[in-house]
Formats: structure tokens, sequence, C-alpha cells
């Protein structure tokens, strides 16, 4: 199971679940908190998520982005580790596993009761599975034509709180968006982190990321937008909302985004960044917990 539990990269799990906790954080503060529907919704992105981390391992290993100058950790595909063929229909399995929990969401949160508004979910999760397969997989992967931004911002910031929150409230404040845009900034920075670190792998195999098309230096000054934005989302959300100084018990996590950005600007060495990626995602995590906190308080 070793080789398996590694392709899942556990790491990345708290990030994908750090959207749907704020989801629910929000509905919490406003009295609309339904356990049912965040634990599936919990249950869903991570089958997603493992789909898209195999998904990635598949995909790198056929379209030669994970060779011998890739600096980050071996994938199991091109260890040999899994075969391309296991993998593929693991792929399958997590893939059909994810709708089904994703149809048991829709109608544990929805019933049969509004037919469009079930509908319209629907197709939104069939297009997050194949968002999660076709990053790096398929055809015309389009994490290689570096659209893995805007992928990553949409699923895990506006479509993972915005959707868990609505699915338990049935109605979406405009404000709403505003904390799903920070979590949406938070994980593609995280992204962000991992593409600067594989610039010069990426740049072999033909794989056009963000930092590839920027650069180094510019892909770090991105870096630090991404983090601004990030709390700037929050702040401004918090103005609009303000009731209590509780709210503002998210900017305890502050030191932890300065201290990433100044240490992805200052390292320049590829495996010197990839801690970073994990200290991005749990100080993303420690964000959510203390936003939504605040926000119950």
């Amino acid at each position: 199971m070793s080789p398996w539990i590694s392709a899942f990269r556990p790491r990345t799990l708290p990030l994908a679940l750090a959207s749907i906790l704020t989801g629910g954080f929000l509905a919490k503060a406003n009295g609309q908190f339904n356990g049912a529907v965040v634990a599936l919704a919990a249950l869903t992105t991570v089958l997603l998520q493992i789909l898209s981390n195999l998904a990635n391992d598949y995909g790198d290993s056929q379209n030669g982005a994970d060779s011998v100058h890739r600096q980050g950790p071996q994938r199991a595909v091109q260890s040999g580790a899994i075969t391309p063929a296991e993998m593929k229909r693991a792929m399958w399995g997590f893939g059909a596993a994810a709708l089904v929990s994703g149809v048991a969401l829709l109608l544990v949160a929805l019933g049969f009761a509004g037919v469009w508004v079930l509908l319209a979910f629907f197709v939104l999760g069939l297009s997050a599975i194949w968002a999660a397969v076709n990053y790096t997989a398929g055809s015309k992967p389009y994490g290689y034509a570096g659209l893995g931004d805007v992928s990553v911002f949409l699923f895990f910031g506006i479509v993972g709180v915005c959707g868990t929150y609505f699915l338990q409230a049935q109605t979406l404040p405009l404000a709403v968006l505003l904390p799903a845009a920070a979590l949406g900034c938070f994980a593609t920075a995280v992204l962000n982190v991992n593409n600067i670190r594989d610039i010069v792998s990426d740049k072999l195999a033909g794989k056009i990321t963000v930092p590839v098309r920027l650069g180094p230096q510019h892909a770090r000054r991105y870096h630090w937008l991404l983090l601004l934005l990030g709390v700037g989302a929050a702040v401004v959300y918090v103005a609009l909302t303000y009731h209590s100084p509780w709210q503002w018990l998210f900017l305890l996590s502050l030191p932890l985004f300065l201290f990433n950005g100044r240490q992805v600007w200052t390292r320049q060495e590829s495996m010197k960044i990839d801690p970073l990626l994990k200290q991005m995602a749990m100080s993303t995590l420690l964000f959510t917990l203390l936003f939504g906190l605040g926000q119950i308080i």
C-alpha cells in the first residue's frame, strides 16, 4: 500500500478540505449549518483530490514532466512502483466513487424539489471530475497550457466555498464570494510554489505553467500578489459584515503567510522550495480554522 498512499499525496488533502470547512463555518455563523451536507461535501472533495493526484501522477509520466530533471518527490508511475494500467484503473475507481458521493450529497442537500438546481450542481460535479483528470492527463491537458491556476482558483475557492454554503442555506449572499476568493488565492499560491520548484523540468517537457511563462522572479512577485489578494479579500469581508472583534481572529495566521512569501522570494534552489508547499497548505488550513471560528464566535 505504501506506493498508493504516496500517490494519494496526503499532504494535499487538508488544502482540499479548507474550502469545504470555510463554507461550513460561514453557514454555521448564519444559522444554516447542516452536518450531513458538510460531511458528504468533504468526502466528495477528498475523493476528487485523490483522483486529481492520481491523474497528475499518470499524466505527467506519460507527457514527460516526470523526468530525471524533476526536483520534487519521485512519482509512483515514474518510479515503476505502480504501472500505468494500474493507475488508470485506480482513476476510474476514484472517479466513480466521487460521482456516487456527489450524487448522495445533492440528494441529501436538495432532494428532488429543485430539479434545475439539482441538474446544475450535477453538471458542476461532472465538470469537477473532468477538471481533476484533465489537468495533466488526457489528450490536451489544460495544465500544460498554464490554465491550472484558473482551475484551482475556481474549484478550491469559488466552487468549494460557495457550493458548500449554498447546499446548506439554499441561498448565496454575494459577500460569501470574498472568503471564497481568499481560499482560491491561497490554493493557487500552493500550486504556484509547486510550479516554481518545477520550472526547469516543466519547461523541458513543454508544460507551460504560469511560472514558466513569467520566469522565476515574476513568478515570485505573482506569489506575493496571491497572498496579498487572499488576505485582502478576508479583510474586506470582515469589514462588510463586522459585528465583533473576534472576526479578526484570522489575522493571527498572517505571520505564516509573510514567512512563506519571504522564503519563496529568497530560496532559489528547487529542493529548498519544496517544504514551502506543505507550509503554505497548512497555513491555509490554519487560516480557515481561525477565520471560521472568528465568524462563529
